[in-house]
């Protein structure tokens, strides 16, 4: 897979503020005048390209799981399969996410936010993810590494799998008992992917 690297010299001032103001006061106290004097920009700007803070947030949203995600993925090395960089990727991925500052804030405050990404219908960062796990699927069936199947539908599973591992890895874990650490779980994802992807 050839993961995208975001510069982040390019960011957007406006993503930036938002983003400040939700770590300091989460999404629901978080308002357009707040993200305007914060950014230096004056309301009518920020309405010109955002009706209101909810899709702000979904861009900013956008901006930083791409951004997780993608960082996650490893760089191809000589020698190895497809399959390792796919789970290697995927595995990393769940533990950017969980230890993600932006992320850590709405789960713990504004929950309700990513519902809909859950139970309705896809995002824009859910779509961008599902291109780059695809890619990396169709180069493991070059190489033999990833059993034979439809790409897309393989991603999409994929991509289902890891997202209950993010979203709900907490309610399943025990740190007084080390078989149930986080990191116990995300030997066993490794484990369900590597036997779900092998040939």
């Amino acid at each position: 897979m050839t993961p995208i690297r975001h510069n982040r010299e390019d960011s957007d001032p406006v993503l930036d503020a938002v983003r400040d103001c939700v770590l300091a006061v989460g999404v629901r106290r978080t308002t357009l005048t707040d993200v305007a004097r914060r950014a230096g920009v004056s309301r009518m700007t920020l309405y010109r390209r955002w009706p209101d803070v909810r899709s702000l947030v979904g861009d900013l949203m956008t901006r930083e799981w791409v951004d997780v995600a993608t960082r996650a993925m490893p760089e191809h090395r000589t020698g190895t399969t497809a399959r390792t960089l796919i789970v290697d990727g995927l595995v990393a991925g769940v533990k950017a996410f969980r230890a993600h500052p932006l992320f850590r804030k709405i789960i713990d405050v504004d929950p309700e936010l990513l519902l809909p990404y859950v139970l309705d219908r896809r995002g824009a960062s859910q779509e961008a993810l599902l291109g780059l796990i695809a890619e990396g699927v169709r180069e493991g069936h070059a190489d033999g590494s990833v059993r034979p199947g439809h790409p897309e539908r393989q991603a999409r599973s994929l991509l289902l799998l890891v997202q209950s591992f993010t979203l709900s890895l907490r309610t399943m874990t025990d740190e007084d008992d080390p078989d149930l650490t986080p990191a116990a779980f995300l030997g066993e994802l490794r484990t369900i992917l590597e036997r779900t992807l092998t040939p």
